[in-house]
């Protein structure tokens, strides 16, 4: 049995702490944690299986999470906060000797850059203290690491070329919205796109590249390239890759939006005076946009994730497409979430159960590529996200594009 502290209570932590309650042979106790004490009381009044502590928590300050981990005595703490509380959990694992994970690397909060060097700079730290760090495990970045990993072990001797893509062809019926963190999630799209190619990083402008990619169960949809932090990884990990990209859909709609939000300056983080308060656009942005953990209810359609990679086999090139679809309506259904927090979500749970039976356990920081990707696809299809494995059959990327 071990105790664990989740940190955060948005979409993807009401999904993870939900599906981690289930696991009552695992987990013994479970804390959870957030500036918003109401949101975790939200979550935890709606699971039976196990009573859920709650705490107020300010994740921005080491010392405030120091106390709450000697308090509750946690074993392992599952960050589900923002992506620039990542440091300041670790330093709090550190001080105190417990296990970590997180589904988001690290980034600057008044610096739209994220990366892994940061918490890969900890690696030496946490070997030292005996305690292991596994980062990134939600679904992209997560289960497409894994996924690669899988089909790396079992179909290749050599990948070479490898597309994530990355669809959500669902409706959620607003004008506007993020499936998750609105902050974040612009930031992420605004930003240049890069892919791996040839031994060196490729830029590109802001969603510059785009093709139809076909999805299974929902068709042709325009796909941009983007920058995913996953990428950086995979290309330390699988040195023969010799090309590596992301690439993600967006409706017409939704890209309109934000092309007015950005020509106004709203996705800005330059900090700007408004009566007498510095404010960031974004944040302001933020407060008003819908709530991504509230989109469930009326969310219909499904999402597509997966890799398509090219590789060779016994000195003959051979193809590889591993994806999971999620139903928006069978999220709800199961936790009351969306499909996009939920890919995220049940990744998150089967990683801190991994660690926690010590399938997964090893001292120091890690990508969950270096992890056996075995046990976590054996069990992930029964938590709610199966996958399919279509093998050399012509890829829906063309690796030759």
């Amino acid at each position: 049995m071990k105790k664990v502290l989740i940190i955060g209570a948005g979409g993807v932590s009401n999904v993870a702490t939900k599906k981690i309650a289930r696991l009552s042979e695992v987990f013994s106790e479970i804390t959870l944690a957030s500036r918003t004490k109401s949101k975790c009381d939200k979550i935890a009044s709606e699971v039976s299986q196990l009573k859920i502590e709650t705490a107020q928590l300010d994740a921005d300050y080491t010392n405030q999470i120091v106390d709450l981990i000697k308090k509750t005595g946690a074993e392992l703490v599952v960050n589900l906060a923002l992506p620039y509380q990542d440091l300041t959990i670790m330093e709090a694992c550190l001080q105190t000797k417990t296990h970590y994970l997180d589904t988001a690397n690290y980034e600057p909060k008044d610096e739209a850059k994220f990366e892994y060097s940061w918490q890969w700079a900890y690696k030496k730290r946490f070997e030292s203290a005996g305690i292991m760090a596994l980062l990134g495990c939600g679904f992209d970045p997560g289960v497409t690491q894994i996924y690669t990993a899988y089909a790396a072990k079992h179909y290749f001797d050599e990948i070479h070329f490898l597309d994530i893509v990355d669809c959500n062809g669902g409706d959620h019926g607003k004008a506007f919205a993020t499936n998750f963190n609105p902050e974040v999630n612009i930031r992420e799209i605004t930003q240049p796109g890069k892919f791996w190619e040839n031994g060196s990083w490729k830029e590109t402008k802001p969603l510059e590249i785009h093709k139809s990619i076909f999805y299974p169960e929902i068709g042709h949809k325009e796909s941009y390239l983007m920058y995913h932090e996953e990428l950086e990884s995979l290309v330390k990990n699988f040195p023969t890759l010799k090309r590596a990209r992301f690439w993600m859909t967006f409706g017409k709609e939704y890209l309109t939006h934000l092309k007015v939000l950005e020509n106004i300056g709203m996705t800005s983080i330059e900090p700007i005076n408004y009566e007498g308060h510095m404010i960031q656009p974004l944040q302001f942005l933020k407060a008003i946009l819908p709530e991504p953990s509230e989109l469930g209810a009326n969310y219909s359609g499904e999402t597509s994730i997966g890799c398509q990679i090219t590789g060779v086999k016994n000195g003959e090139i051979k193809t590889c497409y591993i994806y999971n679809n999620c139903k928006h309506q069978d999220a709800y259904r199961d936790v009351n979430g969306q499909g996009v927090a939920y890919t995220t979500g049940v990744p998150a749970m089967l990683g801190a159960k991994l660690m926690a039976t010590g399938v997964w356990m090893r001292s120091g920081v890690f990508n969950v590529e270096e992890m056996n990707p075995d046990p976590f696809m054996e069990q992930i299809g029964d938590y709610g996200l199966p996958w399919n494995v279509v093998l050399n059959e012509p890829l829906p990327v063309n690796e030759n594009d």
